[in-house]
């Protein structure tokens, strides 16, 4: 059986939590890794949940160019200079640059998206419902899941992570929230491609990664 020490090793390099939050989850886990690892895990969210209304003053922006035809810049935001300076948050900002001009995202949240446009979407999505022939009482049910896709599509936030497809940007900024003992979040971003007439770039205003 794994030593406490392996285990708290182990556990840090599954969620990125500190070493003594691991060395708690453990305890409180009484050695259960699987049952650590969730304690980890909701006790990040409640974290998360509490520091995201604080200010984020300082940060990085970082830029990605790929093969000179896309390019993209974002700008994450922490509370100390301290944290922006760590190896971590920078290899996490370049993450989320390269991110944004991997899978081009519109907005940085699904609270960003406007009403209108919105509700544009649950529009085709009903019709589509209604011609495919399905019964009115599930139309609603599939209109909400096409728009849960949508926010997939469009929002930074409810994208799978590149770097690990089973876990959502969101969830990632989540753990850096614990990980780093700051707020964490994105303020906006800019997506450019070679020959578009447009910028897309993100409405500025900043979303917690909570």
């Amino acid at each position: 059986m794994p030593s406490t020490t392996e285990l708290i090793k182990e556990l840090r390099e599954k969620t990125g939590a500190g070493i003594m939050e691991c060395k708690r989850a453990v305890e409180d886990a009484v050695g259960d890794l699987i049952k650590a690892e969730q304690l980890i895990k909701e006790r990040g969210l409640a974290m998360a949940e509490k520091k995201k209304d604080r200010e984020a003053g300082q940060g990085l922006i970082e830029s990605y160019v790929h093969a000179g035809r896309i390019g993209a810049m974002i700008e994450l935001n922490c509370e100390t200079d301290f944290v922006a300076k760590t190896p971590e948050f920078q290899q996490l900002v370049k993450d989320l640059a390269m991110q944004v001009a991997a899978s081009s995202p519109r907005y940085v949240s699904r609270e960003e998206v406007p009403a209108a446009e919105l509700e544009a979407e649950r529009e085709i999505y009903r019709k589509q419902a209604l011609q495919s022939g399905k019964p009115e009482k599930v139309i609603e049910r599939i209109v909400e899941g096409q728009v849960e896709r949508f926010y997939k599509d469009v929002c930074l936030l409810e994208q799978p992570f590149l770097k690990q497809p089973e876990r959502t940007v969101k969830e990632i900024l989540q753990e850096a929230i614990v990980r780093f003992g700051v707020n964490v979040t994105v303020r906006r971003f800019a997506r450019f491609g070679l020959g578009e007439t447009a910028t897309k770039e993100s409405p500025a205003g900043g979303a917690p990664g909570a």
